[in-house]
């Protein structure tokens, strides 16, 4: 089965592994799509929503050479 890709176009091929599927599948492009499939068909297909970064502390500069 081949989806195009919601952000570039891109054709993704899919393997029998996804003729019953629900979940996330990446492009080449790294976007990230939804898709629904029942016995080898496309029943859904949308962008996957961002999952929130988590907020991280600056690394250290300690032990680091002046500049």
């Amino acid at each position: 089965m081949r989806i195009n890709c919601l952000s570039c176009g891109h054709k993704v091929e899919l393997d029998d592994a996804y003729d019953d599927f629900e979940g996330p599948v990446k492009c080449l492009c790294g976007a990230m799509l939804e898709i629904r499939t029942e016995e080898g068909l496309l029943k859904a297909i949308k962008m996957a929503e961002p999952r929130p970064r988590s907020a991280s502390k600056p690394k250290s500069m300690e032990g680091a050479a002046p500049a």
